[in-house]
């Protein structure tokens, strides 16, 4: 890397913390904020789908087959993870920037699409459902690899954690506003088309407008998208990108210069001499050589191959743990007996109930987990706490389960949901956050984007075991099983965690290795190789 460019980056190491940092983590947060909307928002939903388009008679409330509830749950992560891998690596190959917006219109029109599945034929809705939602997930997928890298090449070194823990922080409020907004739309419905509970009238209990209940909460994750949109297109590309991956250190300082306090001058002489240092390197046919090494190299592959292999395994068990826990929250409760039996309630009650239970834990455990994360990260580091977090997932995962019939009595039920939302906690203020985190710092800026990615869709494949296999475990192993196997899971994720470095008031040069190539050329060295320096007055 040349000198003129670590000049420019240097200056963002250490400029102080400034308004537009702050706007910055609003700007990607949003989008944060509508991902988890739209991801957790279907949990609160699918025993309504069930009522209103799976009917079973006057014995119980209709329930949506094993088969159906999987595919509605799971659908998004598998379009998540090919989003992720796709604009991963179309961000590395085009610049963030301009393929900041493109996920979140995508985000918008999906939302709104999803809300509006097709006619009341139960195979039409669900089959319109899992294809809107599929798409959704693409443009969440794109979310994560984009976001995390912009907040990590604006931020400076020393707050950097926190700035990138922040922007994911905002998927607990997005979790916690589903939440809410399921509270508001049924409370609301329920005054208007007042039912009677399903043991006392089972055909009147699904009144024919809570089809509008639904739709109205996925179709709501699309507003704060859409408000984000303008400001998405304001962002100039990241600097980093701009100087090490575009070549162009001019653009770089000046377009830092604009939106941060911070003089950066980029040196026209300096400029000159480094141009044509890369066409002495093209004519002598080094480029691609040093630090210019691509993913599948065995350069690649000995610098950074273990810390890939890190960030992926981790975040794929961790994944796994979570979002069996929040897809299937209303399911655990309903066994322990914290939400009625559903056939005490009519259809948006029990939306009600499901939205309040939701919206408990997120408020005493998933929200506060996050902040704690943003709050000492910096001072704790990464390592830490991902290591700490999977250990007292592990801990509390297993007090759950071994004495598990023990929550089931009557009077123990609270002391269930008390060890359920510390599991919550400690993965907020734990791998949930860190894993998003480190792999947009230690990864070269070339390959930044695409490498966290590939570890956010390993996330991601994890997310789909959760969501397809929980569902299927329940039934077959029972619960108490599930939270042995998922303890286990949470300590693999402890092991693997020692594959990762910590990245703590490091540069992303340093931690990347791009550091070591700060060998600007002089001019005697550019002249040599008989080319023309320019001198710019």
């Amino acid at each position: 890397m040349g000198g003129q460019s670590l000049h420019v980056l240097n200056a963002l190491d250490v400029a102080k913390t400034q308004w537009y940092h702050f706007t910055a983590i609003v700007i990607a947060g949003m989008g944060f904020f509508t991902d988890s909307y739209d991801l957790f928002c279907i949990s609160l939903v699918t025993k309504l789908l069930g009522r209103i388009y799976y009917t079973e008679g006057h014995d119980k409330p209709g329930s949506l087959p094993a088969n159906v509830s999987a595919a509605i749950n799971g659908v998004a992560f598998c379009g998540s993870l090919a989003g992720q891998l796709f604009f991963g690596w179309l961000g590395d190959k085009m610049g963030r920037k301009r393929v900041y917006g493109m996920t979140l219109m995508l985000m918008v029109v999906s939302s709104i699409a999803s809300g509006l599945s097709f006619g009341k034929d139960q195979k039409a809705v669900m089959a319109t459902l899992c294809f809107f939602r599929f798409w959704l997930g693409f443009g969440i997928g794109g979310d994560y690899p984009l976001s995390a890298t912009i907040m990590a090449e604006y931020a400076n070194k020393k707050t950097r954690g926190a700035f990138i823990a922040a922007v994911f922080a905002m998927q607990g409020f997005g979790i916690l506003a589903g939440g809410l907004v399921a509270i508001v739309v049924s409370a609301a419905f329920g005054a208007l088309y007042p039912a009677p509970t399903f043991q006392v009238n089972p055909l009147l209990s699904t009144v024919p407008q809570a089809d509008y209940v639904w739709r109205i909460i996925l179709m709501f994750g699309a507003i704060p998208a859409v408000i984000t949109y303008y400001w998405r297109m304001k962002m100039p590309e990241t600097a980093r990108y701009t100087a090490l991956v575009a070549k162009n250190t001019r653009q770089a300082a000046a377009d830092m210069s604009k939106v941060l306090q911070v003089e950066i001058e980029a040196e026209p002489e300096k400029i000159e001499i480094e141009n044509e240092q890369e066409k002495v390197e093209e004519l002598n046919g080094r480029r691609g050589k040093g630090n210019e090494f691509g993913l599948f190299t065995k350069e690649f592959l000995l610098r950074h191959g273990l810390h890939l292999v890190g960030t992926a395994s981790t975040w794929f068990l961790l994944d796994i743990a979570y979002y069996s826990q929040n897809l299937f929250q209303k399911d655990v409760f309903s066994a322990i007996g914290w939400i009625p039996a559903a056939k005490t309630m009519n259809a948006i009650q029990e939306v009600s109930k499901i939205a309040r239970a939701q919206t408990l834990i997120a408020l005493c455990s998933t929200v506060p987990g996050y902040w704690f994360t943003v709050a000492l990260i910096d001072k704790m580091g990464r390592f830490t706490i991902q290591l700490m977090g999977f250990f007292f997932m592990t801990v509390f995962m297993l007090a759950l389960a071994i004495p598990y019939h023990h929550w089931t009595v009557s009077g123990n039920q609270i002391g269930f949901v008390v060890l359920y939302s510390l599991t919550f906690f400690f993965a907020n203020f734990g791998p949930n956050a860190t894993t998003f985190v480190v792999p947009a710092e230690i990864f070269p800026a070339r390959l930044r984007s695409t490498c966290h990615g590939i570890s956010a869709a390993a996330g991601k494949a994890g997310a789909m075991v959760g969501a397809f296999g929980f569902l299927y475990a329940q039934n077959g192993i029972g619960l108490r099983n599930t939270l042995l196997i998922l303890s286990g899971i949470n300590f693999l994720g402890l092991i693997f965690t020692f594959l990762i470095p910590e990245s703590k008031g490091k540069s992303l040069e340093e931690m990347s290795g791009e550091a070591e190539q700060n060998n600007t050329p002089t001019r005697e060295s550019a002249m040599e190789a008989g080319l023309e320096v320019r001198t710019s007055v």
